[in-house]
């Protein structure tokens, strides 16, 4: 199952938890997990509302002294912007990723759903560390570090780890234009985070001329730490929700969330390559063991010639879209390379299944693949050498009697 955001009018942190909520993620369970967390000084409200003629789902993060447009409050004059400031001077403190994540450790929700929220603090203070221009250790969120963006991103990471999806995938990110007032003054839309989030993970973003910003950081961090494919070319709709944006803006103001059925085959890895000259033949057969232990798709050499005519092999692995980071990790630490070449790319795939098979030498795992009139079968090599071992037999006198069982 892929749970799919359309973007179409931008993405925020409320929009996304309230598409959530009304795509069938427990409110409960979210409010179970928001009181765990030591924090107060705000309440939550989860109600109904119409925008641009639609039933949506409204959430909303209200702080004792203020109710605001807490994922961003946009504004262009002098007097709101002076409030503004009055109420981040008592509200939004500056808060750390060593702050934030003992209070995401203190809540009463599950291991993906804490992991999920600390992963999207991280890419957001790496975001936040490069515009900032100083070390991650010394990035001080302010409206992140919130009590009101902290309650966002743990709702965020709550809602998705209930729904448990396979993957998640998002359209092109529509954003405005402009510029919008924040605590640094007049910023250019996309804002210098979202605009760095977008390079750092390949973020599709479309101009729409709207007046003002539609992407925040809080969005544009959820969209870099959970999206794991693209969209399925094609699909049937199981479920829907939508939800509602505080601004009002030419957009619909409406962010649409859709659990879908893939009705093909075909799939998005990501493929990571690099060349290597000076790497030795152990310490590549070691990188591809720990590779697969990763849980690496496929890791192959080829042989190249690199400058100056020089001998050389180029390392290719392909991976889900999710694991490229782990991936790239571990062929840094386990190679020579200084570099790795990441693509995209769709594979089609045939539909697999492993099942036990009975065989004269006893049970075999084989695994069955189909598509459309097509079907293959293979043995699994660890059944078929562990039959060779116990009975001191040969390879293929062993694969030949279990194909015949099997057929």
């Amino acid at each position: 199952m892929i749970l799919h955001f359309e973007c179409y009018s931008g993405i925020s942190g409320d929009m996304a938890v309230a598409a959530m909520l009304d795509l069938g993620a427990d409110e409960t369970v979210l409010r179970g997990v928001l009181d765990s967390l030591p924090l107060d000084g705000y309440r939550v409200e989860i109600t109904r509302k119409r925008k641009s003629g639609l039933d949506v789902c409204d959430f909303n993060v209200i702080l004792d002294e203020d109710n605001h447009d807490h994922d961003g409050d946009y504004l262009y004059g002098h007097d709101h912007h002076e409030q503004h400031a009055h109420h981040n001077h008592h509200n939004h403190h500056g808060r750390g990723i060593g702050d934030i994540f003992p209070i995401i450790d203190a809540g009463d929700m599950t291991e993906g759903a804490r992991e999920i929220s600390k992963r999207i603090f991280a890419v957001l203070a790496e975001a936040e560390a490069s515009v900032h221009g100083v070390p991650l250790e010394k990035v001080h969120f302010h409206e992140v570090g919130a009590v009101d963006s902290i309650v966002d991103i743990v709702a965020l990471a709550v809602c998705l780890d209930h729904l448990n999806v396979d993957r998640v995938s998002f359209s092109e990110l529509y954003e405005g234009t402009g510029t919008v007032r924040c605590q640094h003054g007049l910023m250019p839309v996309p804002v210098p985070a979202v605009a760095a989030l977008a390079s750092f993970y390949g973020i599709r973003l479309r101009n729409t001329g709207v007046q003002g910003e539609l992407v925040t950081p809080t969005g544009a961090a959820f969209v870099a730490a959970v999206r794991s494919c693209e969209p399925p070319s094609g699909y049937r709709i199981e479920r829907i929700g939508m939800g509602g944006g505080k601004r009002e803006t030419e957009a619909s103001g409406i962010l649409r969330a859709m659990l879908l059925t893939p009705d093909d085959v075909s799939d998005e890895v990501c493929l990571l390559e690099c060349n290597m000259d000076d790497c030795t033949g152990e310490a590549l057969g070691r990188a591809m063991e720990v590779l697969f232990e990763k849980g690496a798709k496929d890791v192959f050499y080829t042989p190249v010639f690199m400058k100056k005519n020089r001998p050389a092999y180029m390392m290719s692995v392909v991976c889900s879209v999710s694991d490229a980071d782990v991936m790239e990790d571990v062929v840094f630490s386990e190679t020579t390379t200084i570099g790795i070449r990441r693509t995209l790319i769709r594979r089609s795939v045939m539909d697999r299944e492993v099942r036990t098979v009975e065989t004269p030498y006893g049970p075999v795992d084989i695994k069955f693949c189909t598509r459309g009139g097509i079907s293959k079968a293979y043995p699994e090599y660890e059944s078929l050498v562990r039959i060779c071992r116990e009975n001191g037999l040969g390879y293929r006198e062993v694969y030949d009697a279990v194909m015949g069982s099997v057929r």
